[in-house]
C-alpha cells in the first residue's frame, strides 16, 4: 500500500483561488450595469497585467521573453482572457451566477479529454461515468430554469451556450499551458503577458462593439473591479498554472467541483436562487460526479513518498 502525504505546494494554492474563484461569479454580476461587459473585462486585465508584472519582478523573474513566448503569451491570453472572460460575463446577463459556476464545474470533463488527446494522460472508466453523472445534474439544474421561465427559454438557452463557450476557452488554455514547449517558458513572464495581450485584445473587441470607453462612478464597481483584477486573476492565476503544470489540468480541475458550492451559496443570499428537490438533486448529481470523478486522483492534493 502506496502512503501519500499532502504536498503544501500544491494543497496551499489550491485552497487559496479555489475560496477566491468561488467569489468571483457573484462580483462579476454586480460588474453588469452601466460599464459596457467589454469595458469592464479590459479595465480588469489590464490591472490584472500591471498586477501580474508587479508579482514577477517581486520573485526576481525578468519580464523578458523571446518571439516564441510572446506568440504563445498570445494564444493563451486570446484562449484564457478573451474567449473564456467575454463568454461568462455575457451568460451571467442570460442566468444566475450561481448556475454558470455550476455548469463552468464541467470544466474538468474537456481539460481531461484534450489532456488526454495533447498530453497523453488518459482518463480512467471511472471518468466517464461519473462524468455522465455530472451532466445529468447539470440537465436537471436547467430543466428547472426553463419550468420556472418558460418565456426567457431562449435567454436561459444562450446563457448556457455561452458558458460552454467560455469554459471551452478555459479548457484549451489549460492544456496549451502545460505542453512542454510552451513550459520552456518562464510561467510567471508568460503568464504577464498574456494578460497584457488579452487586455489589448478586449479593448479592441470593446471598441469595435460598444464604442468609446465608459467610467463607472460607484465605489463598489472599482472595489469588485480590483477584487477580480489583483486576487481573482493575477493572485490566482499565479497559484493556479503551477498547479497544472505539477498535477496535470485533468486534476487541477477538481477545484471546479468545490467552486459551484461557494458561488451557488452566493447566489442564494444576494440573487435569491430558489432551490427545490429537482435543483438540490441536479447539483448533487453535478458535484458528486465531479468529485466521483477525481476521487481516484488523489494526488491532486498529495505526493506520493519516495519509494
Amino acid at each position: 500500500m502506496t502512503v501519500r502525504r499532502a504536498d503544501p505546494s500544491i494543497v496551499i494554492p489550491f485552497v487559496i483561488f479555489t475560496v477566491i474563484w468561488g467569489s468571483t461569479w457573484i462580483v462579476i454580476r454586480d460588474q453588469l450595469g452601466t460599464v459596457p461587459a467589454q469595458w469592464s473585462i479590459t479595465y480588469r486585465f489590464v490591472i490584472a497585467a500591471l498586477a501580474m508584472a508587479a508579482i514577477t519582478r517581486f520573485k526576481g523573474q525578468s519580464l523578458r521573453l523571446p518571439l516564441g513566448g510572446i506568440l504563445a503569451a498570445a494564444i493563451l491570453g486570446a484562449l484564457q482572457f478573451v474567449i473564456n472572460f467575454n463568454a461568462v460575463y455575457f451568460a451571467e446577463h442570460h442566468i444566475t451566477s450561481g448556475l454558470v459556476a455550476t455548469v463552468f464545474a464541467l470544466l474538468l470533463i474537456p481539460n481531461s479529454l484534450l489532456a488526454w488527446a495533447f498530453l497523453g494522460q488518459r482518463p480512467s472508466s471511472r471518468f466517464a461515468w461519473s462524468s455522465l453523472l455530472a451532466i445529468a445534474g447539470i440537465v436537471l439544474l436547467f430543466t428547472h430554469e426553463l419550468r420556472e421561465n418558460p418565456a426567457e427559454t431562449d435567454a436561459i438557452l444562450l446563457g448556457i451556450g455561452l458558458t460552454l463557450i467560455g469554459m471551452l476557452g478555459a479548457s484549451a488554455a489549460n492544456v496549451f499551458q502545460a505542453r512542454e514547449e510552451v513550459q520552456r517558458y518562464p510561467l510567471f513572464a508568460i503568464l504577464t503577458w498574456a494578460m497584457a495581450l488579452g487586455a489589448l485584445f478586449d479593448g479592441i473587441i470593446a471598441i469595435i462593439f460598444a464604442g468609446p470607453p465608459v467610467i463607472e462612478t460607484r465605489p463598489g464597481y472599482w472595489l469588485g473591479l480590483f477584487w477580480l483584477a489583483v486576487f481573482a486573476s493575477a493572485l490566482s492565476f499565479s497559484l493556479y498554472l503551477p498547479v497544472v503544470r505539477k498535477i496535470g489540468p485533468g486534476k487541477a480541475a477538481y477545484s471546479s467541483a468545490i467552486v459551484p458550492i461557494i458561488a451557488m451559496g452566493f447566489s442564494t443570499w444576494i440573487e435569491d436562487y430558489r432551490w427545490t428537490t429537482l435543483t438540490v438533486l441536479g447539483a448533487v448529481l453535478a458535484i458528486g460526479g465531479m468529485i466521483g470523478a477525481l476521487s481516484r486522483s488523489r494526488s491532486v492534493v498529495a505526493a506520493p513518498d519516495a519509494a
